[in-house]
C-alpha cells in the first residue's frame, strides 16, 4: 500500500512547517473580506496559524498575516481568533 503524502503549511507566527490539519486557516476572498475558515475548503487566499496563543501573538507582532494577505488585518479577526484560541485549550 502506497502512503499519502501529508500536506505541511508553514505557521504565519513561529515560521514552523507542520501538518495542514493540525493549523488554523485564515483566508482572504477576492472580495477581500478576511474570515477564519473551519473546514479549510473557502476559496482565497490562505494563511495558516498554530493552535497556540504565543503563536498569535508572534503572528501579531510581526504582522505575518498582513503579510500573507499584502494587506490590513482588522483586530477583529484577531480577537476572533484569540478567543478560538482560548476556547479550544479549555
Amino acid at each position: 500500500m502506497k502512503t499519502r503524502k501529508i500536506p505541511l503549511r508553514k505557521c504565519t507566527g513561529c515560521g514552523e512547517m507542520k501538518n495542514k490539519k493540525d493549523l488554523i486557516r485564515v483566508v482572504k476572498d477576492k472580495e477581500g473580506n478576511i474570515s477564519i475558515d473551519f473546514t479549510g475548503k473557502k476559496s482565497g487566499r490562505g494563511a495558516y496559524i498554530c493552535h497556540s496563543v504565543d503563536c498569535l501573538n508572534l503572528a501579531i507582532k510581526n504582522k505575518g498575516l498582513e503579510r500573507s494577505f499584502k494587506g490590513q488585518v482588522t483586530n477583529e479577526i484577531y480577537e476572533q481568533l484569540k478567543s478560538e484560541l482560548m476556547s479550544s485549550n479549555e
